[in-house]
């Protein structure tokens, strides 16, 4: 016997360890973490299933004890602790884990509350019938193999049979060592839908395959924010998809107490712990971290889950719910890492490849069961044809049999004298007397003629690929009739998204901002055109302390940039803003942008692009302008950027879209105008975090009301009109003349008068000047309202303090000089006064079609004019 000096093996501890470790490396991931792209299965849950099905558990059989289940596994298949059988186990009947469950538990499973399940031992188990009609059908059949179990005692399969894309429909999550994956579940009737598209084209693209499985499925409901992370996960297999709950925004009663907004969740994202969400909610209110939520409680019960959260009553509903979206589970991301083992090695595979791997397996399948069922005919009609020859034989056979000595020899002289092989001597032998009647003739002739037919069919499969494509489009589609349920998460739109913005329509639109933060979006073609002096319709339902303070028009694809009085920008898609009716009131702007309750917005305007050749040109209520390039403002942050630098006591009031051959026209309340050149010798252009300089010289007590900007085509045309005198500063109302074919100056006043003068009876002066008369006012209390330059084909839109809109041709506006007093365009009631006007461009295929004669690309957005 060796001594134990002598049992030492010396040997290079760093080769050991490489060894050892990549040993376990490879046991831990192809033996439990990783699951096969075959069947979608990790070991663990193949051994059940496989166990069950061993023991007769199908969907039409009573339950078993699962701790029966659970010991057949352990003995015979999985050398493990029961603990991760029996967790595996839970998992596979669990609704809310799997979005097509292969177990059917009978008893406590766990909830989406994360409450455990009962033991073992109080819990019942069956297969559902989908695991019997997708995963086990034809296990017998010889379509996969099997190998040795730990012990070597029992058989045990490799993969299961699986009929559908296992690995999409329920998912998979494991972490092995160096590696994990994590794949979401997905819909089977869009999986099967995609699986026989494949069969049908090949050659098709993973995003057409995205038109048929447009993203994860996930069993809890819920939805999902945008395509991009999808299209990552399909396309490389990681990616990135973000979940968010189901929530609306209702209205309590309450008797005996004021109704109450409160915020009904009704489905949460995938793999959220209910309870726990409930508790993290409730601790950040207590700390003061969530606002305007006064109570919260589950109302859930058997019919569906109920999350109320009651809200404070100054609190606005969207600003909470949006503060949930960001600090709560109730939105978060699911990291799709799509891992799987293929021929036993780890691969990354896109949503294609995954689906060629399946159908890949699964012709493999079809052509192993084939063969199955082709040799079991064919030894079969074997018998059967030893069977023929006897009962063709059968005096001499009967005498044969009764004259032989014993069987063997018996069975020898069959197959000497009539050619039949062993197996049908020995048939014929154990043949009954009752086989050899006329009619048990007959069937036997009948059912040789039919396992011939059969035979040819099946090596007709065998021999035509197109054959068993089409078995597997027919079992598909049999499993999508049986199978096949509504899909349950919703695929929402990302507001970012340039493929979203594709799906909406590019539709004119006005955008109306209150006093008092509210904000919507109306069709321009709900307002459809009115006479002069009219009064209007209602356009926003209004509180007697609110009003409108800005009215612009644009096109939903637009960027709508708001600026505040402390000079910050904030930006919006048009599209984004809330659409409402006339008379509806709208939504607080602070629900859609993160607005300090201490800043007011003081200028709206649409940018349809951020070009180089564009800038911005904003001007303060102290009256300092500044230029800045409209560049700077293409990626603004989520909380805002600085648009400009402000004194104390100064507020940013109006910005405007201009270039530098463009010039700028300012008007004072008191009527007075001054028009200046927005070239660099003017206004030189300056950073975001600057002041800007002086606009405009205001007499006593006057201030500034509006600002517009005239294309360089005008300023031309007013260089030339004032070098031949013709602009000037006469006080004569009839001096209208070369103003017939536009563009004009609309200048319109608090009291409803307006009128269109030529832009060139406003000449060209320095920065920095008193300016010109605009108008005549009829009464000594009004005021200007708004100064705009308007084009032939334009439209107006006028709004009031309280709402009422108007919208008119500006052909209708009759053209005057500067001194003149203008003519009514809307009545109003009372002590109510224009409020803002907006210029409604022509259509955008108008736009289009006329491109080429257009010199400014100012009309996307509207001139907003308000006090």
């Amino acid at each position: 016997m060796a001594t134990p000096e002598e049992r030492i093996v010396p040997t290079d501890l760093r080769n050991e360890m490489s060894r050892s470790y990549l040993e376990y490396a490879m046991s831990v991931i192809v033996g439990r973490a990783l699951p096969d792209a075959r069947d979608g299965l990790k070991p663990v849950h193949r051994r059940i299933l496989y166990a069950m099905h061993e023991l007769g558990l199908t969907a039409d059989r009573p339950f078993r004890k699962c701790a029966r289940v659970v010991g057949e596994v352990l003995g015979k298949y999985h050398p493990h602790g029961d603990t991760a059988v029996y967790d595996a186990l839970v998992r596979m009947a669990q609704d809310f884990s799997m979005r097509s469950p292969l177990i059917n538990g009978h008893g406590n499973f766990g909830s989406i509350d994360n409450d455990p399940p009962a033991a073992m031992r109080y819990t019942e188990c069956r297969l559902q019938s989908l695991s019997s009609d997708s995963l086990l059908q034809d296990i017998e059949s010889e379509t996969v193999d099997f190998a040795d179990n730990f012990d070597g005692s029992q058989q045990e399969p490799v993969v299961l049979p699986s009929r559908l894309p296992q690995l999409l429909l329920n998912g998979s999550s494991g972490i092995a060592v160096g590696m994990a994956t994590n794949i979401p579940p997905h819909n089977p009737g869009e999986l099967i839908d995609a699986v026989i598209a494949l069969i049908h084209t090949p050659e098709i693209s993973t995003a057409e395959l995205m038109e048929l499985v447009p993203g994860p499925d996930f069993p809890t409901g819920g939805q999902i924010l945008g395509r991009s992370g999808i299209r990552d996960a399909y396309m490389t297999g990681r990616g990135s998809v973000t979940m968010r709950g189901v929530a609306n925004i209702e209205t309590i009663e309450q008797r005996g107490r004021p109704d109450r907004e409160a915020i009904i969740i009704t489905e949460l994202p995938y793999q959220t712990n209910k309870a726990g969400m409930i508790e993290r909610i409730a601790e950040m209110v207590n700390e003061r971290r969530l606002d305007g939520i006064s109570d919260i409680r589950d109302e859930s019960d058997r019919d569906g889950m109920r999350i109320v959260i009651e809200l404070k009553r100054d609190a606005y509903p969207r600003v909470v719910l949006n503060n949930l979206y960001k600090q709560t589970p109730l939105q978060n991301n699911f990291g799709v890492n799509m891992l799987s083992l293929v021929n036993g090695e780890p691969q990354l595979l896109g949503l294609k490849p995954m689906l060629e791997v399946f159908l890949d397996f699964r012709i493999e399948t079809i052509t192993r069961r084939t063969q199955y069922e082709l040799r079991k005919a064919q030894e079969r009609d074997h018998i059967l044809q030893g069977y023929l020859i006897a009962l063709a034989n059968l005096d001499a056979v009967i005498a044969l049999i009764r004259a032989a000595a014993d069987t063997p020899s018996a069975k020898q002289e069959l197959m000497d004298i009539y050619g039949l092989s062993e197996l049908q001597a020995d048939a014929i032998l154990q043949m009954q007397l009752r086989r050899l009647t006329a009619l048990e003739a007959d069937k036997i002739q009948q059912e040789h003629e039919e396992l011939v037919a059969r035979i040819e069919d099946l090596e007709d499969i065998l021999a035509r690929r197109e054959r068993i494509l089409e078995i597997i489009v027919t079992e598909l589609g049999e499993l999508k009739a049986k199978h096949d349920d509504p899909r349950r998460t919703v695929i929402e739109l990302d507001e970012g998204e340039l493929t979203d913005i594709s799906l909406i329509a590019n539709e004119q639109v006005a955008i109306l901002v209150t006093d008092q933060g509210y904000i919507k979006r109306m069709p321009v073609a709900s307002f459809e055109a009115q006479s002069r002096a009219t009064r209007g319709k209602a356009g926003a339902k209004m509180r007697e302390d609110d009003a409108v303070q800005h009215f612009i028009t644009c096109y939903t694809h637009d960027h709508v940039l708001f600026f505040s009085d402390r000079g910050v920008t904030y930006s919006l898609r048009a599209y984004q803003v809330p659409e409402g009716s006339r008379v509806a009131r709208g939504v607080p702007i602070v629900q859609m942008l993160p607005i300090p309750k201490e800043e007011v917005i003081t200028s709206v305007l649409a940018v349809r692009e951020f070009t180089d050749e564009d800038y911005l040109v904003m001007l303060t209520r102290g009256g300092y302008v500044k230029k800045t390039a409209l560049s700077a403002f293409s990626n603004i942050r989520t909380n805002g950027l600085i648009a400009i630098s402000l004194e104390d006591g100064d507020h940013l009031r109006w910005v405007r879209l201009a270039r530098t051959t463009d010039s700028l026209l300012i008007g004072s309340r008191q009527g007075m105008t001054i028009h200046f050149k927005a070239d660099d010798d003017q206004l030189r252009p300056l950073g975001r975090p600057t002041r800007g300089v002086r606009a405009m010289n205001l007499r006593d007590g006057d201030e500034l009301i509006s600002m517009d900007i005239l294309p360089s085509q005008v300023v031309e045309a007013v260089i030339q009109a004032t070098a031949a005198g013709q602009a000037s500063d006469s006080d004569d109302e009839d001096d209208a003349s070369g103003g017939e074919n536009g563009p004009w100056v609309l200048v319109i006043t608090a009291s409803g008068l307006g009128k269109r003068v030529p832009v060139s009876k406003f000449r060209l002066q320095n920065r920095a000047g008193m300016g010109l008369m605009a108008i005549k006012f009829r009464k000594e209390d009004d005021a200007l309202a708004a100064l705009l330059v308007v084009n032939e084909g334009d439209e107006l839109m006028l709004i009031t303090h309280r709402g009422i809109i108007i919208r008119q041709r500006i052909g209708d506006i009759s053209i005057q000089s500067r001194p003149a007093t203008g003519v009514r365009l809307q009545r109003l009631d009372g002590d109510d006064a224009i409020a803002a006007v907006a210029v409604v461009p022509p259509t955008l295929q108008d736009a289009e079609d006329a491109e080429d004669s257009e010199v400014n690309d100012d009309e996307t957005g509207a001139v907003v004019e308000a006090e």
